[in-house]
């Protein structure tokens, strides 16, 4: 019994939690069970079905893919939806200010994170933003087209609604989510993040096998005498309401990925506590094969640049840019403005897999990726500023140039924070829960930035991409 308290530091001082908690870790793989005979009939060595790696990457991809799909779905379906609810082009800003206020979500688990620490059941929580999820999204498919008189006004309140509890869920998956990846080797949160590069591209595709936004330039009749350039959008191949059944289905996939994972693989750390934990890796007592990831902490200089790079980044390329893409890619022509959307969501899942290809964990190398994209993004941001009118408007490098700067944007931001995050991984719950902190905080500051420069202010101008005004 002597080689099972070395083995299990902390046994005599905690062991009601050892032998509840800790007995995979501690006892399954260093004792043996006839040893433990004399304890209790509950002090058995679970037996688990334990999944391919393949599979498990599959599952945590798909467990991904729900964190943002929701939004990432509404966004890309807007061309379709302006055509039919009350709103036009203003719902926009209409969702720019629901997203905004569904971070009270966040801000509800990080209150409760600080004032019940260790007490917060973060699978139940992500059970519960998932059934809501999947609720609203079936609700969707319904009503979405329907309108209430308010005042004077037909308001899209169905619409409206539904899109605040999805943004609800999808703020609060940051950081719910993310840090419950804690609970699994380094290895699956790049898998996690590739899941959220996906749930930009998978929309996205459907968006353009349906069509949405697709126009063209015709010649149009003035007067019956005249001619002139118009532009005339194409009808979908499909309703929104189908879109919406897709969205409805990958939300469902999700969530049953996550209970499978859940309940089919127990995730090896959960429940234990990370100075115990530590103390099993530095006594190299965890093998190798079960996937664990020590606890290794970070200084506090080290920790603070990493999210500042973090918030950055996020702050960028989820707040800042998206805001503006269409000024600073329509004046090109349709074919640039789509080619653009599409492959800057393929350089998300691309980028994840280079992370896994080609880690770094290097500052300086942080550093100057951060440089490259604060250029890159300070180049799309110009464009946008000078629409209708960018530099290079009557030539093809023009256009190359814009979606050349978008790719590369995009597949940098999605390496650093995928690598940062794979780094804070290694410096506990707390630091993946600081991390989502930061992405939420990042894209919220962003966004509220871009609101009333276009919104408000008017500071860009768009561009026809069937008519040269230059």
């Amino acid at each position: 019994m002597v080689s099972f308290f070395k083995m299990c530091p902390g046994f005599l001082d905690h062991p009601v939690y050892i032998y509840k908690r800790a007995r995979r870790l501690c006892v399954c793989h260093h004792f043996p069970q006839r040893w433990l005979n004399g304890f209790s009939s509950n002090f058995q060595c679970s037996i688990e079905m334990e999944l391919h790696p393949i599979s498990m990457h599959l599952l945590v991809a798909l467990f991904g893919i729900g964190s943002w799909v929701a939004i990432n779905s509404i966004w890309v379906e807007l061309p379709v939806l302006v055509k039919s609810l009350p709103e036009g082009w203003d719902l926009p800003s209409y969702l720019t200010v629901l997203m905004a206020s569904a971070n009270i979500g966040p801000l509800a688990v990080t209150l409760a994170h600080k004032f019940y620490r260790g007490h917060v059941n973060e699978r139940l929580a992500i059970h519960t933003l998932q059934g809501m999820a999947i609720l609203a999204s079936l609700l969707l498919t319904f009503f979405w087209h329907l309108g209430v008189h308010v005042g004077k006004r037909n308001v899209s309140v169905p619409y409206l609604s539904l899109v605040f509890v999805l943004s609800v869920v999808c703020c609060t998956s940051n950081v719910t989510f993310l840090p419950f990846m804690y609970n699994f080797s380094a290895q699956y949160v790049k898998t996690f993040f590739l899941g959220q590069g996906l749930s930009a591209l998978l929309p996205s595709v459907l968006a353009l096998v349906q069509g949405a936004g697709v126009a063209m330039c015709v010649n149009s009749t003035v007067n019956g005498s005249s001619y002139e350039i118009q532009t005339r959008y194409q009808d979908e191949n499909f309703s929104a309401t189908v879109f919406f059944w897709f969205l409805f289905f990958m939300l469902f996939i999700s969530a049953v990925s996550f209970i499978i994972i859940s309940a089919t693989l127990q995730p090896k750390r959960v429940g234990l506590k990370d100075e115990y934990r530590q103390e099993v890796c530095d006594k190299e007592e965890v093998q190798p094969s079960l996937g664990e990831s020590c606890h290794r902490p970070m200084s506090s200089p080290n920790l603070l640049f990493l999210l500042s790079i973090l918030g950055l980044s996020t702050a960028l390329s989820y707040g800042v840019l998206p805001s503006v893409q269409t000024y600073s890619c329509l004046p090109y022509g349709i074919t640039a403005f789509h080619v653009t959307a599409i492959l800057s969501n393929v350089a998300q899942p691309v980028a994840c897999f280079l992370t896994m290809l080609l880690p770094c964990r290097s500052n300086v190398i942080f550093a100057l990726l951060s440089a490259l994209s604060l250029l890159l993004g300070a180049y799309i941001l110009a464009l946008a500023a000078l629409s209708p009118c960018p530099p290079l408007l009557d030539g093809v490098a023009g256009s190359i140039l814009v979606v050349l700067s978008w790719l590369l944007f995009s597949g940098v931001c999605t390496y650093l924070q995928v690598m940062i995050g794979s780094l804070l991984h290694s410096m506990g719950h707390m630091a993946l829960l600081w991390c989502g902190i930061v992405i939420q905080s990042g894209s919220l500051i962003g966004a509220l930035t871009m609101f009333p420069l276009i919104n408000v202010y008017h500071l860009f101008k768009d561009g026809d991409p069937c008519i040269n005004s230059c």
